[in-house]
């Protein structure tokens, strides 16, 4: 058995410098993204396949405290079979399983809990391939994409959870000598002891689409601060979180501690186990990503907890001008197709002055830009093979049916078509769809189209798109806001327009970076300055909420 303390002294190393990434903010990870042999080894891909199909068909091994019974809810977007069942959970047995868990995980301390999350992360990232596997048929994503986004990236936002959680808790010394001078006399002296007390049971409720990435932030930083966790899978993604609670129960069984401290409650749909679970009296926190209606739910019901949420929002672009026409389309129809637009980062509301805008290709009408942006779409996804590595697949019936709802629309710019995969015939992929609306349109795109769903609004200037940002931000939520103009003063009026609106900005983006990505150590994602969050992935914010600092005094 490896102790806590053992665990960070063999992290020590890596803790330090993400601890130190934190503040520096420049481009640091510890987890390759690139899933090549050269980085992983020549064995790592084709022994995680092998891990993953085993667990095809099968009841997954996992150990969840007052089981009833199974659940099998899952469903590859890509067509594969996976008949995965997991332990149903008992909303009840699992809180009181954390509870009874949680003393001993106290004692441990910021830097013993950092310790064995450093090594729960670890002995993730050695089953990236794995993951990516489990990622690629339960959300759509290629498998690129799953093996990063799922993977490294992930992993990533892990350790930078971590690291925050483990600076916030060690703030104030644990042990205090104090002496205060008296006239005339010897000083009075205390030693005080000051302990990190968690905040009480987290809760964590996955989504469908990025179930390791959004997951994991929450999950972490509640277990340094001292809190167990209650994992809740979307039922259409269970089998990443189903593997990552395995390794932590590993872990902390490995540690001498009681692995109920993360357990993993599966339901079939429409149990309604997250509403359960969110308002019982013990869970006193909740990370969740997922739509605004119950997002919102939660943050009015959940009264007894602190409420992290990410939830929908309208990302918006505006385009008053670029020197890089040709840079901006690539880069923008890239962004528009990404995973099939269902990333919370994708841009939906393109906003355009009716005059149109100036270029180095020259002047470009509203009508002409929503061609050349229909016509880069073409391009890039013209070539099948390539077009299903990029947009991988709908993940579930919700987004195909917005889809095709907007593809009904009378203004199509672009119109959605579907896409031949050889390797995957049964897996449902489409192209994005551009509608054509005008500003005084406020129902249509006030309204979020999670999925590849767009809109090119044309408004009475450039002044105005920024009043739109604004105002829609504010109202509805966003994480994302990029926009293109070869005007300071234009760029200006955006950054000022985005601070009030409190959503994080980008600028003239015709290149290698899209407005979908954030890179953990460097960006935020989110603010909890619009609807759209109400934390920042990841700030001193989202952890300093999971815990107190509690005193003794005695004198020497």
């Amino acid at each position: 058995m490896t102790t806590p303390a053992g665990f960070y002294e063999t992290h020590a190393e890596l803790l330090d410098q993400a601890v130190r990434a934190t503040t520096v903010r420049d481009y640091w990870s510890a987890f390759p993204e690139s899933p090549s042999k050269s980085v992983y080894g020549e064995q790592a891909a084709p022994e995680g396949e092998r891990a993953f199909r085993a667990l095809l068909g099968a009841q997954f091994p996992v150990e969840v405290p007052g089981a009833t019974g199974t659940v099998s809810t899952e469903r590859s977007p890509w067509g594969l079979e996976l008949g995965i069942s997991y332990p149903k959970a008992d909303p009840l047995a699992l809180v009181a399983a954390a509870r009874a868990a949680t003393p001993a995980w106290r004692a441990v301390g910021p830097q013993g809990r950092a310790g064995v999350a450093a090594e729960i992360i670890k002995r993730i990232n050695a089953r990236s391939f794995e993951l990516a596997h489990a990622v690629q048929h339960t959300t759509g994503q290629a498998f690129v994409m799953a093996f990063q986004a799922g993977g490294p990236h992930a992993q990533d936002r892990a350790l930078e959870a971590v690291a925050y959680a483990l600076a916030a808790s060690t703030r104030i010394p644990a042990t205090t000598d104090w002496a205060k001078p008296q006239r005339g006399g010897d000083p009075l002296r205390l030693s005080k002891t000051s302990t990190v007390v968690g905040r009480g049971v987290g809760l964590v409720i996955g989504c469908n689409t990025f179930p390791t990435w959004n997951s994991y932030p929450g999950l972490f930083a509640s277990l340094v601060t001292g809190n167990p966790v209650i994992v809740k899978p979307h039922p259409g993604a269970v089998l990443p979180l189903a593997i990552t609670v395995q390794i932590c129960r590993e872990v902390l069984a490995e540690a001498g501690q009681n692995p109920d401290l993360v357990t993993l409650a599966v339901e079939e749909h429409g149990d309604g186990i997250a509403a359960t679970l969110a308002t019982h009296p013990d869970v006193r926190i909740v990370d969740f990503t997922g739509s605004s209606e119950f997002g919102n739910w939660l943050e009015a019901n959940a009264r007894q907890a602190v409420v992290y949420t990410e939830k929908a929002g309208l990302n918006t672009v505006v385009v008053d001008s670029t020197d890089d026409y040709k840079g901006l389309l690539r880069n923008l129809s890239f962004s528009l197709s990404l995973y099939s637009g269902q990333m919370c980062t994708t841009p939906q509301n393109i906003l355009v002055p009716q005059t149109g805008i100036e270029t180095d290709a020259g002047h470009r009408s509203v009508d002409e830009f929503g061609a050349d942006l229909s016509a880069a779409l073409d391009k890039l996804l013209g070539d099948p093979a390539r077009a299903a590595g990029t947009l991988g697949a709908i993940v579930n019936d919700g987004v195909l049916a917005r889809l095709t709802e907007a593809d009904s629309a009378a203004s199509v710019i672009h119109p959605t078509a579907e896409v031949a995969d050889e390797q995957n015939p049964g897996a449902t992929i489409r192209t994005p769809v551009v509608v054509r609306l005008d500003a005084a349109d406020e129902k249509a795109y006030t309204r979020e189209w999670f999925g590849p769903v767009s809109f090119v609004i044309a408004t009475e200037s450039t002044e105005h798109s920024l009043r739109v940002l604004t105002e829609t931000v504010r109202a509805h939520g966003a994480l994302t806001a990029l926009v293109h103009s070869t005007s300071p003063e234009v760029l200006a009026a955006a950054r000022e327009a985005a601070l009030d609106a409190g959503v994080h900005l980008a600028e003239n983006l015709t290149g290698g970076v899209f407005v979908n990505q954030t890179a953990a150590f460097s960006d935020l994602h989110g603010s909890g300055a619009n609807p759209a969050a109400t934390a920042s992935l990841t700030d001193d914010y989202f952890v300093t909420g999971r815990f107190f600092t509690l005193q003794s005094r005695h004198h020497v």
